[in-house]
């Protein structure tokens, strides 16, 4: 078995990137020491980084960031969308700086430290991306040590041996361990993040495959009451909370293996008429459902800016930017007659979005409650809600 390409260690250098493929990229550490493996994506979103790293559908990926100055508004207590970072690492350009945000509380650097993630600097960012566009996103493991010093063949051994997220059920590890129920909405400057009345609100159950927090306070703006539980819940212990409606949830890792458990479910929801919808790996658990099929993609799409196409409707044509975070797709030439496409993404022409014809029951690819556009999205929350009663 080949041995790693080993550049020469760079003056300085604590931190390290070593690709299943035997390739090797140096770079300043920062944050929590050690090593974590995973896949290696790239995400283009110019903001929102702490939101980024806490996205739980990250788990099981270190991210490389194309926009050069990551880390220079620092960190804070709100801008996070789980309670830990699911990332495993990042990887950027510049070294980070002295935050320079009046919201800031902590450098980004701590905060990478304190929730125990690794990030890199000083490194090649587009030249890494490019790779990944050209090769697929590949197996890698992230290092860094305050001494500069590593394990080469050791790294190597244990890039080539992980798995990688085909086949991988990650839902079950990001979900929450019990029912609760959610009443925070958007946040406001000055304000926060507002609460709400339950009275006389349609009550939404929301499955949690690994969900970013900012859906459910898109739920609430849109008048629903929230009761969220964890991704194995039941079919029974759904019905039993008597919901007017039930939202599928994002999530990381491979769809098809977490519709093993969530596929039974939602065909029991699509039985009992109880409406539905889907975001992410939520959308692509829907299509599962109707008995079409997923795949992996060659090197995802994870960004704030890109254009998805409206097909059905009064506004068929309309285009809306989207972030999206996702390394499979529903595979549009799978669907049955009974479901429509109803999006597309205008970089691949992959499918991001569809709608029953003979069920109260859509989804969509991106992520709306993510402010793309910045409101292009806010509709499929209100559409969802405006149809429980």
């Amino acid at each position: 078995m080949a041995k790693a390409n080993i550049p020469e260690r760079p003056e300085g250098a604590t931190g390290i990137l070593v690709l299943a493929d035997g390739s090797v990229v140096w770079g300043r550490g920062f944050g929590a020491t050690g090593e974590a493996v995973g896949e290696l994506c790239f995400n283009t979103a110019m903001t929102g980084y702490q939101e980024v790293m806490t996205d739980p559908s990250y788990a099981g990926q270190v991210i490389t960031f194309t926009f050069p100055h990551i880390g220079n508004v620092g960190s804070n207590d709100e801008d996070v969308e789980a309670d830990t970072a699911h990332a495993l690492g990042c990887v950027v350009r510049e070294d980070v700086t002295a935050p320079s945000n009046f919201r800031s509380n902590a450098n980004f650097t701590e905060w990478m430290a304190t929730n125990g993630r690794i990030g890199l600097s000083g490194v090649d960012t587009r030249a890494l991306t490019r790779r990944i566009r050209e090769a697929g996103a590949p197996n890698v493991v992230i290092a860094h040590s305050e001494d500069g010093q590593f394990d080469m063949d050791d790294l190597l051994a244990k890039a080539r041996a992980w798995s990688g997220l085909e086949g991988l059920d990650l839902a079950k590890d990001v979900t929450r361990d019990d029912t609760g129920t959610w009443t925070g909405g958007p946040w406001r400057l000055g304000f926060g993040y507002e609460g709400a009345s339950e009275v006389d609100r349609p009550h939404v159950v929301a499955i949690d495959y690994g969900a970013k927090r900012n859906i459910f306070r898109n739920l609430v703006k849109a008048g629903a009451k929230v009761t969220v539980v964890p991704a194995q819940t039941s079919l029974e212990d759904i019905l039993a909370l008597q919901p007017a409606g039930v939202f599928l949830s994002n999530g990381p890792g491979d769809p098809a293996a977490t519709g093993a458990y969530a596929v039974p479910v939602i065909q029991g929801l699509l039985e009992r008429d109880i409406p539905l919808f889907g975001i992410c790996l939520g959308h692509q658990m829907l299509a599962l459902a109707a008995g079409a099929k997923t795949m992996k993609m060659h090197q995802g799409h994870r960004g704030a800016n890109h254009p998805v196409q409206r097909l059905t409707g009064d506004q068929s044509g309309l285009v809306e930017i989207t972030s999206m975070n996702h390394g499979f797709a529903v595979d549009g030439a799978t669907l049955p007659d009974h479901v429509t496409e109803t999006h597309r993404s205008l970089f691949d022409g992959s499918n991001c979005g569809i709608a029953f014809t003979d069920k109260n029951a859509f989804g969509v690819q991106y992520h709306p409650e993510a402010s793309p556009g910045p409101q292009d999205s806010f509709y499929l929350f209100e559409k969802f809600v405006g149809r429980l009663g």
